[in-house]
């Protein structure tokens, strides 16, 4: 079975995004460089850092509400053009959407059919009530979170309702200019 994999930037206060996220405004307010050690501030080891994960994964899960508000920015070819992407979600946009898309019913309806679609590779969790839903239910392997020096003081926390304790075993830590980035696996 694909291993499952949460891989995240994350604001030093526990933010994914920042207040009044939205489809003209992905990110919210004041975490517009929550992503910048992908790209302007992106030294050789971070680029090398994006491109394993890029190269080891073979489906991603989301969300519901990151499709609503990237969809547009990702276009036909999703997150990882040719990596199929299954969204959570109880109900299907009522509008067209790119066909590299499959909607399912419940994390892990998504999470099953992502692991057989990925093959040998890995599943990438993209969201963090994605996260929140599959921890409790044993369905992460791995966390990878990307720290970004940064306060946004609110928005959406990557861990904010988990109903317990989850013991995790650091596997690796790579500090860059833009980022402590940070593994994860999932005791038990």
């Amino acid at each position: 079975m694909a291993l499952v994999i949460s891989d995240m930037s994350v604001s030093l206060d526990g933010y994914v995004t920042g207040p009044n996220d939205s489809r003209d405004n992905p990110f919210g307010d004041g975490a517009g460089t929550l992503h910048d050690w992908l790209f302007d501030a992106a030294t050789d080891d971070d680029r090398a850092l994006l491109r394993q994960a890029i190269d080891v994964t073979g489906a991603v899960v989301m969300g519901r509400k990151s499709f609503d508000k990237c969809v547009d920015i990702w276009g036909e070819g999703g997150p990882l053009p040719g990596v199929p992407c299954f969204v959570v979600t109880h109900r299907e946009p009522p509008e067209r959407y790119p066909s590299g898309y499959t909607f399912s019913d419940g994390v892990a309806a998504a999470i099953g059919s992502a692991q057989e679609a990925a093959g040998d590779k890995f599943v990438g969790l993209h969201g963090a009530t994605v996260l929140q839903q599959a921890l409790p239910l044993g369905l992460v392997d791995e966390i990878h979170v990307h720290v970004i020096p940064l306060l946004i003081g609110g928005g959406t926390r990557l861990f904010d309702t988990l109903p317990s304790a989850v013991e995790l075993e650091r596997t690796d830590v790579l500090v860059t200019p833009a980022a402590t980035h940070l593994r994860f696996r999932v005791a038990g």
